[in-house]
């Protein structure tokens, strides 16, 4: 039987709090606010700390998403991708939107998701032609309305 892969977490600061899952079946781990004082967020992108660095295991992609709730009230973040070799800081690039000029993030709020992936790492290879397909070369908005 395989052992199930590790995600080490160590905890920066005082006051961080590890990732978890909210119920037994969400496929994100909340990541949690670490600050010192509160932080007001306004359409330009704010870095929020988590206090926490991770050490993925080789193959896997850590990816930080948005929680519904949050996008709800206007609030959103800038999707990132932590690489398995990176051990700095994890911070989350957060903005409001829409008709949200600022919200208040306090120390402990769940501010984002942490979703783990397996990474198929795959060969390039550089061609004169790619095979026809039934869309071809449409981009953004050529399969719908």
């Amino acid at each position: 039987m395989t052992e199930p892969a590790v995600l080490k977490i160590k905890l920066l600061r005082p006051g961080a709090k590890l990732p978890e899952r909210a119920t037994p079946g969400s496929s994100g781990l909340d990541l949690y606010a670490c600050l010192d004082a509160p932080v007001e967020l306004d359409p330009d992108v704010t870095l929020v700390p988590t206090g926490i660095a991770i050490e993925a295991p080789p193959g896997y992609d850590l990816q930080i998403r948005p929680r519904s709730g949050l996008g709800r009230r206007g609030v959103d973040l800038i999707f990132g991708t932590l690489d398995s070799d990176y051990r700095g800081e994890v911070f989350v690039s957060m903005r409001t939107f829409g008709s949200t000029a600022s919200f208040r993030v306090e120390h402990g709020d769940r501010i984002a998701q942490l979703v783990v992936s397996k990474v198929e790492y795959v060969t390039l290879q550089q061609v004169e032609e790619l095979s026809e397909s039934v869309r071809g070369d449409g981009g953004h908005g050529s399969t719908g309305r």
